[in-house]
């Protein structure tokens, strides 16, 4: 067990090494952030993010916050620990020619001076991590005396569409597919629940903390193919628990997946999986 989990008490089965997310860069990249655009900015407008602001992503991924916040005019430093993801995040900015760079960065330890951003934000970012506490401590720390803290996580995960056809459509080929343990929550859904999201981040030391749950994630997929990609590009988590299939069960899944999609859209167009959002905004 390493340091970390033995201070946060996290199973090893839920982290992932800095090479599982370099793993998924190039799915995420493609299949997942360019879809968060609209919900980074419905965050990013609840965070009062203007152009001309300084902003902070921790945890960035490729970009799925960070990218929206400097086509809004901010001046914007992308973080993650991920070095793969900072190189597509390069690759998106350079060619918008956007006013962004990106440091490889661990969001526990920010090497990034107290005091220093006007926004700091993170989208499905520190949702993830082991020590969500000090990650966003760490968040507080280095955001401006009255500036904002912005997280946008999931909800609650009974109502998550995409993650329960997934797991049924791999059930239906391997019966014996138990999922996620119920009574040992994924680390995407520690926030699931508003208040706890809201006692989090007044925690961290945020005063006027609001979360807003009127927004959910839309994920428009026409193919199993393209379901498949995109829960396996998310973050290492799914990939951990069907690592176990053989490569004829992964085609039979997302055959049943085709199949689901099929259904879903009255065989006509793309289907919409719908999950529900916990946006929390408070004030330094």
């Amino acid at each position: 067990m390493t340091d970390l989990q033995q201070e946060t008490g996290q199973p090893s089965e839920h982290t992932a090494p800095v090479e599982a997310w370099d793993s998924i860069a190039a799915l995420y990249d493609e299949h997942v952030a360019p879809g968060e655009s609209e919900l980074a900015t419905a965050g990013l407008r609840l965070a009062g993010l203007q152009a001309g602001d300084t902003f902070l992503d921790v945890a960035a991924g490729t970009g799925g916050l960070s990218l929206p916040a400097a086509r809004i005019g901010a001046k914007v430093l992308a973080t993650d620990w991920s070095p793969k993801m900072i190189e597509h995040f390069n690759a998106r900015a350079s060619a918008e020619a956007l006013d962004a760079e990106a440091r490889v960065m661990d969001c526990h330890a920010l090497d990034i001076p107290d005091n220093s951003y006007d926004v700091t934000g993170s989208q499905f970012g520190v949702m993830l991590v082991p020590d969500q506490a000090q990650a966003l401590r760490e968040m507080v720390r280095v955001t401006k005396p009255g500036g904002r803290v912005l997280l946008i996580a999931y909800g609650d995960p009974s109502e998550f569409e995409a993650l329960h056809v997934f797991i049924s459509a791999v059930q239906a080929v391997v019966p014996e597919f138990e999922g996620p343990a119920e009574d040992e929550p994924m680390l995407e859904f520690q926030v699931a629940d508003p208040d706890v999201l809201r006692q989090r981040l007044i925690d961290a030391g945020l005063r006027d903390v609001t979360i807003d749950t009127t927004n959910q994630e839309r994920v428009a997929v026409r193919t199993g193919q393209q379901l498949w990609d995109w829960t396996l590009g998310g973050n290492p988590i799914p990939s951990m628990l069907v690592a176990d299939l053989t490569d004829r069960q992964r085609e039979d899944i997302i055959q049943v997946l085709d199949g689901m999609i099929r259904e879903r859209s009255g065989g006509n167009g793309a289907a919409v999986l719908t999950a529900p959002l916990n946006i929390g905004v408070g004030t330094k």
